[in-house]
């Protein structure tokens, strides 16, 4: 006995799978785009998603306070994950720390304030959904595919510069907020990659 099927499998036609990490020279056109635009928010989100390695239900809670003592932005800050309860530390670097500091003063943000506040809602953050949006933007901005980026993107491409850089798993363990089985399977498909494609 068959059954007909009456609609088309979800996944038809759509790439599904780990999302690329960008590029060095992809971030920095970014950077530059929205440096050029004068876009103060979006530079500071894009920098600190670069950095933190959060994933994007942690990066769109951040609050001024987990990133700043006294006005001035960290040069190193810890979080607890939503996913996983376990504390994180991660490097916030210069250019980084100057474009969020722009961005404190002109939304004039402190303490527990989020640090990417809804423009909708008073007193919450900008959805994953928002941030997702955000993502897709800078990828299309550049001329890259949307479908083979995406928040993941964001969060894997430090951790891929380090890699490229010094060859060592253990460095890029120190510098991504993740146990080491994953990290291993992720640059295992990253070294396929670069092998055989």
């Amino acid at each position: 006995m068959t059954f007909p099927i009456s609609k088309a499998p979800w996944n038809k036609g759509k790439l599904v799978g780990q999302k690329l990490p960008l590029k060095l020279e992809q971030i920095w056109a970014i950077r530059i785009r929205l440096e050029i635009a004068n876009n103060i928010r979006e530079l500071a989100m894009f920098n600190m998603a670069i950095d933190c390695k959060l994933r994007s239900c942690d990066l769109v809670k951040l609050l001024v306070r987990d990133i700043s003592r006294n006005g001035e932005v960290l040069d190193r800050a810890q979080v607890t994950q939503q996913k996983t309860s376990q504390p994180v530390q991660f490097e916030i670097t210069k250019k980084t720390r100057e474009s969020v500091e722009a961005w404190i003063e002109l939304r004039g943000l402190s303490g527990m304030d989020y640090l990417w506040p809804s423009r909708m809602r008073k007193f919450d953050h900008i959805t994953t959904h928002q941030y997702a949006r955000l993502v897709k933007k800078w990828i299309t901005s550049i001329g890259l595919d949307p479908s083979v980026y995406a928040t993941h993107s964001m969060r894997r491409s430090k951790a891929t510069l380090i890699y490229k850089k010094t060859k060592n798993l253990r460095a890029v363990h120190v510098n991504i907020p993740v146990s080491v089985a994953p990290l291993i399977r992720v640059f295992r498909s990253l070294v396929f990659r670069q092998v055989f494609l």
